[in-house]
Formats: structure tokens, C-alpha cells, sequence
């Protein structure tokens, strides 16, 4: 598969501290084991020109006190909080070349955040997403891509979960209702 670099970009989705390190709040071994991966596309994926971008999942403290129903706390306890080692990315991955690095404060990474205007100011059509976890931010920004129309490409093999067959789940469920996956050996970043 060949992707145009100029209207590609690569989104790389929560690989935090809080989530890929084994010290941190909800450490899945699955989120540690995509940063190799991952960090080997940001890297093809730069040299031949593509946008990198980064999001951080990130929440204030008080996030959800005052909130009717929607509770990450609740559902997850407190991790990656505002200003926190685990809201940090993690030092394996090469984000000093990052393009823009997105903070978020839900599973999309399009809620209530500059990554649409970002992406269409850019002329981007086509989004590679990898990162964790794959049955829930991955897959929301995924989903929420699609509806935007964007072309949102999941790749399989720089995707984290906290278990097999939630990676599984979401990847069947991301092919058959609003995007493509794909392995990492499979794309191209090679202007047309």
C-alpha cells in the first residue's frame, strides 16, 4: 500500500508512561510491547516526509466531579494526570521530530481538540494510527476519523491492548464498519 507522504500522517495514539511502562497506573504488557514497532514506523514514516503526530490522554484532577455521567475515574481509577511522569510519553519513541503532539482528555482524540483543523489545514487525507490501547482510544480516534473522512488505517502489528482478543475485537470491528488494517511491512510512504 502506498501512501502519499504529504497527505499522510501517522497518529500515535497514547504510548504514555501510564500506559506502556510497567511502573505506570494501567501498564499493559501489550502497550509496551507495540513501542519497538511503532517507534520503527515514526521513523519510515519520517525520513520519506509524512506529518508525525502524538496524542496524550491527559487529565486535570478534578476532570470529573462535576460530571452527570462520563467518569474515566470511575471506570479506569486516576492515571495520567495533568503534569504527571505517567501522562509523559514514553522516552523509547522519537517525539522530538513530532509535528504536533495532541492532548486529549477522552478516548478521541477529535473531541474538543485542534486535530481536525490541524489535519485539514494540511491537506491530510489519510491517517495511520497506531499506539494503545486498541479497543479504546485507538479504536474511538478511529472511528471518529471515519466519520470525519479520513481514510484511518490501523496498524495491527504497532497496536497495543491489555489482551489479545481486545486487539482483536477492535481491529475486526474497526475493518468492518469504518476503517482498513493493515501490517507495518505493507505500507509505502512514496509520493505518487
Amino acid at each position: 500500500m502506498n501512501l502519499e507522504p504529504a497527505r499522510t500522517a501517522v497518529v500515535v495514539v497514547d504510548m504514555q508512561n501510564g500506559f506502556c511502562h510497567p511502573d505506570g497506573a494501567l501498564y499493559a504488557p501489550g502497550s509496551e510491547a507495540a513501542i519497538e514497532p511503532v517507534g520503527e514506523l515514526v521513523d519510515r514514516a519520517t525520513d520519506a516526509g509524512a506529518s508525525i503526530l502524538y496524542t496524550r490522554d491527559v487529565h486535570p484532577p478534578e476532570q470529573f466531579e462535576d460530571t452527570h455521567y462520563y467518569d474515566e475515574f470511575d471506570q479506569w481509577g486516576e492515571h495520567v494526570l495533568e503534569g504527571s511522569w505517567g501522562a509523559q510519553i514514553v522516552d523509547e519513541l522519537p517525539t522530538e521530530a513530532a509535528d504536533n503532539v495532541v492532548e486529549k482528555h477522552t478516548y478521541d482524540a477529535f473531541y474538543e481538540t485542534e486535530l481536525e483543523g490541524w489535519l485539514n489545514a494540511r491537506g491530510v487525507d489519510d491517517l495511520v494510527l497506531c499506539g494503545t490501547l486498541a479497543n479504546v482510544c485507538v479504536l474511538h480516534t478511529g472511528g471518529s476519523a471515519g466519520l470525519r473522512d479520513f481514510r484511518p488505517l490501523l496498524v495491527e502489528d504497532c497496536i497495543g491492548a491489555i489482551e489479545d482478543d481486545h486487539r482483536e475485537y477492535a481491529l475486526d470491528h474497526a475493518e468492518w464498519l469504518f476503517g482498513e488494517v493493515v501490517e507495518s511491512t505493507d505500507l509505502e510512504f512514496a509520493a505518487e
